[in-house]
């Protein structure tokens, strides 16, 4: 059984620490410690891929909570209050957690692109399923759960609503290697939570770092000229708010080490209105009054072969009554909105 709050001070102060890093031919060494103190004490999350889609919201919903406090991790984009620590790097990786003593650690970060995936599988290996099993055995080690999130991507997109007792078949790269994080992190402790999520829109710092907003690229591009805009009108999804997801993380987390062991193994949460990207495009020109004139739709597949339909079964959430939705128009709208005019 995992301990719930290993770490945790005895007094009622609550503890927020901030970690820097500086890169020598050592790994990483801590040089800061800064530590602040309020009336209450506090959970604490060590939070993976913090600077990402995902991680940023996951990152602000604990954040806003006076009962956790957060070490956010990145490397590549390390924003003001999260901790530069490169994930390959087993010893540092380590040594932080040593330090940090969480009560549960989300891990977010991945190459989550399936064409990076392909171009170069054995960096995507190392991160999607060596860091992941690292991680997993240093907080079986620590007496901690761990929370991965995984993907739709595990199965083959001919059989959907999928069920999380369903078998897996990935059909490319990316979804091979999230499978085999999900069985490292499993393998590890068989109380570790896997959450499979769907293609994510939210907040982003460049249309490019989701595969549904960088759709508004193209449909902008084909509004002043002759370009023709084509998009695939093949596979389905069903696209889900970072807010939403971060939203039903907090609340898995906050059930598993508050109250019960019971909350274990795989769940499954995803959209509920089904789209293919040429829907999704449609939906933007309706809602910010852009013509569809040039926008072409392809039934066909091109590049890294992907599944048809990935609609998953979200019962098991539902049943936990922490589900919750984003309508599709309302959420892209407010995403969007700022890109538009630039």
């Amino acid at each position: 059984m995992y301990s719930t709050s290993p770490g945790i001070p005895p007094s009622n102060t609550r503890s927020i620490y901030v970690f820097f890093f500086s890169c020598s031919s050592d790994p990483y060494i801590l040089t800061t410690l800064f530590k602040t103190s309020n009336t209450s004490s506090t959970m604490k999350l060590f939070l993976t891929g913090a600077s990402g889609l995902l991680g940023r919201s996951i990152y602000e919903r604990f954040l806003n909570e006076p009962d956790w406090t957060v070490c956010g991790i990145s490397f590549k984009r390390t924003n003001p209050g999260l901790t530069k620590l490169d994930l390959l790097n087993k010893d540092a990786v380590t040594n932080l957690l040593n330090t940090v003593c969480p009560d549960i650690i989300v891990h977010c970060a991945a190459e989550r692109f399936p064409d990076k995936v392909e171009s170069d599988p054995q960096a995507a290996y190392d991160l999607n399923v060596g860091v992941s099993a690292h991680l997993a055995d240093i907080a079986n080690h620590l007496n901690v759960p761990l929370l991965y999130i995984s993907t739709d991507y595990v199965f083959n997109g001919d059989e959907s609503p999928y069920k999380e007792t369903d078998e897996p078949s990935p059909i490319n790269e990316y979804g091979r290697l999230k499978l085999l994080g999900e069985k490292a992190v499993l393998a590890a402790n068989r109380n570790n939570i896997i959450l499979r999520i769907p293609v994510l829109y939210g907040p982003v710092e460049s249309l490019e770092e989701s595969a549904i907003t960088y759709l508004l690229i193209g449909l902008k591009k084909c509004q002043n000229n002759n370009e023709l805009f084509k998009v695939s009108n093949y596979e389905l999804r069903n696209p889900a708010s970072v807010h939403d997801i971060a939203h039903i993380v907090f609340h898995l987390v906050a059930k598993k080490i508050g109250s019960t062991n019971n909350i274990s193994g795989i769940y499954h949460w995803c959209g509920k209105e089904t789209y293919t990207k040429y829907d999704m495009v449609a939906k933007m020109a309706k809602i910010f009054d852009m013509s569809m004139n040039q926008v072409v739709p392809v039934n066909g597949q091109g590049g890294v072969k992907r599944p048809f339909n990935t609609l998953l079964d979200v019962s098991r959430i539902n049943q936990l009554g922490i589900g919750t939705h984003t309508n599709f128009e309302d959420g892209i709208k407010s995403v969007l909105a700022n890109w538009v005019v630039k």
